[in-house]
């Protein structure tokens, strides 16, 4: 059985969605913004760039919650450098996970047929 590879990047990246996950926690009680969560983090080979997807408690609040957490992202790299143990923390770049909101519109789809 071979064993499943689990490299670097990888564990950065795992590292990485429980500290931003704790950072936009704070951030949505401190600027009132609306309420998101850490879905995934999606991190290069090189460890350069972070792309990070949130989900919106409400769908139609994401995109304003996706954009004033970019705006907030060089603060949170700078947390990210106090906090963990990497030479160089990566970009880190926001957007919006719509997969629960198509999952949901799908599921209403179905709901529909007879």
């Amino acid at each position: 059985m071979p064993a499943k590879s689990f490299n670097r990047s990888d564990r950065v990246s795992a590292e990485l969605r429980r500290e931003v996950a704790l950072l936009v926690h704070a951030a949505v009680r401190e600027h009132a913004l609306p309420s998101v969560s850490v879905s995934d983090v999606e991190i290069t080979r090189d460890l350069d760039m972070a792309t990070i997807y949130v989900t919106a408690l409400l769908g139609d609040e994401g995109p304003r919650a996706t954009r004033a957490l970019n705006e907030l992202a060089k603060e949170f790299r700078r947390e990210l450098s106090r906090s963990m143990k990497l030479r160089r923390v990566p970009e880190l770049r926001f957007r919006y996970d719509d997969s629960v909101d198509k999952g949901e519109r799908i599921e209403a789809l179905l709901r529909e047929k007879p």
